[in-house]
């Protein structure tokens, strides 16, 4: 029986005060040199796991990720999860 195998999904980075995931600069590279941007990728023949995993690797924000029409509820939930450990970590209970 085959499994599925699962895009890993980006460690998360505080960013000038916003809790992101971490950026691929390679990534992030092809996108701004290589002639292709956002907008024509959209058009392109892709799982919504593939996109999921784009928006990580260019490092898109936790917050702004549940609000992308492709991310699904049990990512966007293991990813605010993850963000309120971090949130909590930096800024514990007095």
């Amino acid at each position: 029986m085959a499994t599925k195998h699962q895009q890993p999904m980006q460690p998360l980075v505080w960013d000038k005060g916003v809790i992101r995931f971490k950026r691929n600069a390679l990534v992030c590279y092809l996108l701004d040199h290589g002639g292709i941007d956002l907008n024509q990728l959209a058009g392109v023949r892709a799982s919504r796991e593939d996109r999921e995993q784009l928006a990580q690797l260019i490092g898109y924000s936790v917050s702004g990720f549940g609000d992308l029409n492709y991310a699904r509820r049990s990512t966007v939930a293991r990813a605010d999860d993850l963000a309120d450990k971090i949130y909590k970590r930096r800024f514990p209970k007095r």
